[in-house]
């Protein structure tokens, strides 16, 4: 697999958001909370937000916006994302667990803690 996978993503500019209908399995609180996340951001700071597993299985989050959309605000969008990867660490990490066990086929060493 050499390329990346959308998980969801949603757009300021249709005010719309797309699960890929291939994590419909996902939990309907994981989903909604996918959903709830990436809402939040556009209508914060504009553009469209990706979240997108790259070929190794980690969870990026990117960010679009059409050229001389001038609401769109870029500081912002830096220090929103930077947020979300503190806030949601954990939802990032266990979604990055899920794509690389279900769909690149690893076998995940359970973490023990002391």
């Amino acid at each position: 697999m050499d390329e990346e996978m959308v998980l969801c993503a949603a757009s300021s500019y249709e005010q719309k958001y797309y699960l890929n209908p291939e994590f419909e399995s996902l939990p309907e609180a994981v989903k909604q909370e996918l959903q709830i996340m990436c809402v939040l951001y556009t209508a914060d700071v504009g553009g469209v937000l990706l979240l997108v597993f790259d070929e190794n299985g980690n969870l990026e989050l990117k960010v679009e916006h059409n050229e001389g959309d001038y609401s769109f605000d870029e500081i912002g969008s830096v220090l929103k994302i930077k947020e979300l990867q503190n806030t949601k660490e954990e939802l990032f990490k266990s979604l990055e667990m899920f794509y690389k066990v279900f769909y690149l086929g690893e076998e995940m060493e359970e973490e023990t803690e002391e």
